[in-house]
């Protein structure tokens, strides 16, 4: 890994979890105890990673904020109050003397060493960018300076990074680093791949986990 690739920063945006994944079919409190389950495991993997400096959470839910700062996340409020990509650029603004990226909140399989994989590309580009399991999204976002960061998070947002002069490392991404949840399929890969110890712990109280 380069020396510059030993200072990343990434930002982790967790929207509010009355929100938060609607798709799962659950009850608002299971909802909101798996998201910021997954949230702290995602945390958790990239803190682990060593060429990852600092984790940036940027959220306005304060149940998420009271369980990623213990575990090691600066986090800060929404302040634009403007969407996805406003918030992670305010977030990236934090860290502007690093190499900066948005990773998405719902990895919970994330692994530290495939973190470290995908970030080792991304150090070679202004701008690159992981594609999720389905192809349409964006799971990492990484850009060499902050002045190089051009989120275009929404609908087949891949594609728009990708127009929008980003590198695509999908195919170099070990799996872990591109498995978000969205649905109960994408929870059961999840489970199959192997989950970190909070979203573990949440899944064994919630019902959508005796069909995992």
């Amino acid at each position: 890994m380069s020396e510059l690739a030993d200072r990343w920063s990434l930002v982790v945006p967790v929207k509010r979890v009355e929100n938060a994944k609607t798709r799962l079919g659950l009850d608002a409190t299971s909802r909101a105890r798996l998201a910021i389950a997954m949230a702290v495991d995602t945390v958790v993997a990239a803190l682990a990673c060593r060429g990852v400096a600092a984790v940036i959470v940027v959220t306005d839910d304060a149940q998420a904020r009271d369980a990623l700062t213990p575990v090691g996340a600066r986090v800060v409020a929404d302040t634009p109050d403007a969407g996805l990509n406003a918030a992670l650029v305010h977030g990236v603004a934090l860290a502007a003397d690093r190499h900066v990226g948005a990773l998405a909140s719902d990895l919970p399989s994330l692994r530290a060493e495939d973190l470290e994989v995908v970030l080792s590309r991304a150090a070679d580009h202004d701008l690159a960018v992981v594609g999720d399991l389905s192809g349409t999204g964006t799971t990492l976002l990484c850009a060499r300076t902050a002045a190089h960061f051009a989120p275009r998070f929404g609908v087949a947002s891949l594609a728009a990074h990708i127009a929008a002069g980003a590198v695509d490392l999908t195919e170099v991404a070990p799996e872990s680093v591109r498995r978000d949840v969205d649905t109960v399929d994408a929870l059961s890969g999840v489970v199959d791949l192997g989950v970190g110890e909070a979203t573990r712990r949440a899944l064994a109280d919630l019902p959508v986990a005796e069909g995992l």
